[in-house]
């Protein structure tokens, strides 16, 4: 291959061109990929389609059907890269705390595979990319995604001085979905808003569900959560935020003029919501857990519903 490259060099261009290929070689060999892999989470993309399904049914909702695809696109390859950036502040937030926390002690930061420095790069190449990516958008849009970065920065850091780091990452994780409808119509309408409550509401449902998990290890680090802060009343408030959730879903719904399709699938939401009070209700940390990661299905039949709904009208036209 490498003399195939140079083949229309000179001798003494293609050597020194050969060389440079077979010193980079084992450079680009020893790269940790795999640590950065999970540095950014693509060994679990559970919290990217968490933030996916929301982001794509504004979209639907903001086009009344399917959005166009320039638009589609960008929003699914954003969604992936912010959830990475993301990731890795998060990670550089938490180095310290990391390695004294069961769930978090195998993180690539917490174990030494990645240096800080080499985080901050990662940090740096995902949101040149995420740059690159809203440029194709409109300036309302561009604005909003500004707006999203300082979000997405500023949640770390609130476990360490409230209770509220959940209601944190419901505004970072939710920002996408005015942006959605900024990207499509230019401005926010009032029924994006109310969808943009009920995922706020919904993160902080699910996030407090994740923080049971971690909360002894959080109370012995002195650090805070939405768990900690609700203590013995932590599984009504979960109902509770669910219940709100369900019930903004159906206004939304009745808003946007959505039919059976998008109302049956709001059935299984709400099956799905009464399988993870289920599951938390002995407090077990797999179960916890597991009530978390059911919301990843909780977004997908929601999405289902929505897509579903207005590919049933433009069928039936």
């Amino acid at each position: 291959m490498i003399s195939t490259l140079t083949r229309t060099l000179t001798a003494e261009e293609g050597a020194i061109l050969s060389d440079a290929i077979r010193q980079a070689i084992p450079a680009v060999m020893n790269v940790p990929w795999r640590a950065y892999w999970s540095l950014i989470r693509f060994d679990r993309p559970v919290g990217t389609l968490l933030l996916l399904w929301p982001t794509l049914t504004a979209l639907w909702f903001a086009a009344k059907g399917m959005p166009p695809v320039n638009v589609l696109l960008a929003f699914i390859f954003g969604t992936v890269v912010m959830r990475a950036a993301g990731c890795v502040v998060n990670d550089l937030a938490d180095r310290d705390f990391d390695p004294h926390v069961e769930r978090t002690r195998q993180r690539p930061l917490a174990t030494g595979a990645l240096s800080v420095r080499q985080a901050w790069f990662c940090f740096g190449a995902l949101l040149l990319i995420a740059a690159g990516i809203v440029l194709s958008l409109n300036v309302v849009t561009r604005w909003m995604a500004v707006v999203g970065v300082l979000f997405a920065a500023v949640y770390p850091l609130l476990k360490r001085f409230t209770h509220f780091a959940q209601l944190g990452l419901g505004v970072a994780f939710s920002w996408g979905i005015p942006m959605a409808s900024t990207a499509v119509l230019g401005t926010v309408t009032l029924e994006i808003w109310c969808f943009f409550l009920s995922s706020f509401l919904w993160i902080v449902a699910y996030d407090t569900e994740y923080a049971m998990v971690d909360r002894k290890y959080d109370v012995k680090l002195g650090l805070h959560s939405t768990a900690i802060l609700f203590g013995s009343f932590d599984l009504p408030a979960v109902a509770i935020l669910n219940s709100v959730v369900f019930a903004l879903w159906i206004f939304v719904g009745v808003q946007v003029g959505m039919g059976w399709v998008y109302f049956i699938a709001l059935a299984g939401v709400a099956a799905l919501f009464v399988y993870q009070s289920f599951l938390l209700r002995k407090r077990d940390e797999a179960d916890c857990f597991r009530a978390f990661l059911n919301n990843a299905t909780v977004g997908l039949v929601l999405f289902i519903g929505a897509a579903g709904d207005f590919l049933l009208r433009v069928s039936a036209t």
